[in-house]
């Protein structure tokens, strides 16, 4: 996953306000008790909150399991003019040389994780990585969201680039599959062919609570999309903190 796609990725994403969606993240992590400090981004994609982060003050160090969307991220500070170390790392397996104040996960990370088994992981290696009293942040596409995708097709042209979407729902584990297959204009005026698939699972925000409370984490608080409000059921996504005991 994440390999042509990358390419194309910002441009599909153009209208995608980074630096709204960062400041309501610092907006609900100070809420959580975050001081500023040092942060682990995971699943950072090609840097669109990275960047906004590090403007923000905080000690970056942001990780992807995508070489290619490293890439892309670590041109996107260079050219913004902030240093933020890029390691290529799976979310469920956190290492860092030392313990950070906060850990984010922006952007659907954790609906890529399909199963109970590793959203435990990604939470146990979270708390591991923070320091006591850090904060963990994240947010999932609702269930409602992401069932109302099922079955859908989509499609787009943009010129350069155009794009079919075909998505499946299975709805007994809750995955919707989408199968995504993209047309490039390279510099001939040909087009490239590529395509990928990626799944991700519907998670309940209840069972969310329930796994962060059984890894130890305290102060759960969860929001609607945007919004310092308890989720509704017309929220397509959903926002969560927790903080690691002192």
């Amino acid at each position: 996953m994440y390999e042509s796609f990358a390419e194309v990725y910002d441009a599909l994403m153009d209208d995608f306000d980074y630096a709204a969606r960062s400041r309501y993240y610092l907006q609900i992590m100070k809420a959580a008790g975050f001081r500023g400090g040092s942060l682990c981004e995971c699943a950072c994609g090609t840097g669109g909150m990275t960047v906004p982060f590090a403007r923000a003050g905080l000690r970056v160090t942001a990780s992807d399991l995508s070489g290619d969307m490293l890439r892309l991220a670590a041109n996107r500070a260079l050219s913004a003019g902030v240093r933020v170390p890029f390691v290529q790392q799976d979310m469920r397996h956190i290492a860092l040389h030392r313990p950070v104040d906060a850990v984010a996960a922006c952007c659907d990370a954790v609906n890529y994780l399909t199963g109970e088994r590793d959203v435990r992981a990604f939470f146990q290696s979270a708390h591991a990585a923070l320091k006591p009293g850090g904060v963990l942040a994240f947010d999932i596409s609702s269930r409602r969201k992401l069932e109302g995708m099922s079955d859908g097709f989509y499609g787009e042209d943009r010129g350069d680039i155009a794009y079919l979407w075909q998505n499946s729902y299975d709805p007994l584990p809750r995955l919707i599959t989408m199968d995504l297959t993209f047309f490039v204009k390279d510099h001939g005026g040909l087009y490239r062919r590529f395509d990928e698939t990626h799944v991700q699972r519907a998670h309940d925000e209840g069972e969310i609570a329930s796994w962060l409370q059984d890894q130890g984490y305290q102060d759960i608080r969860i929001y609607g999309d945007m919004t310092l409000s308890a989720p509704t059921d017309k929220d397509m996504r959903i926002h969560f903190t927790a903080r690691r005991g002192e």
